[in-house]
């Protein structure tokens, strides 16, 4: 498949080979020439944890500690 570069540097992925590579609106790609090729690749996301912060609700008046070691329950020695 080919694509043109326009006047402003730009390039349309074909349309498969956005499908099959799951490439949609707003997917952040970096490119690196190698070898006389370019090469593009998805960005990795610097915090692949940010979505889910702030998610959990924790019982009124309990820290995380205190939860975490109440659902555990207590270890017996």
């Amino acid at each position: 498949m080919r694509s043109v570069v326009s006047e402003k540097g730009q390039v349309t992925i074909p349309k498969p080979v956005r499908e099959r590579l799951g490439l949609r609106p707003g997917t952040e790609i970096e490119f690196q020439a190698v070898g006389g090729r370019l090469v593009g690749h998805k960005a990795a996301s610097g915090d692949p944890f940010a979505k889910w912060r702030g998610r959990g609700k924790l019982p009124r008046g309990k820290t995380a500690d205190q939860y975490l070691k109440e659902i555990r329950g207590a270890h017996r020695d």
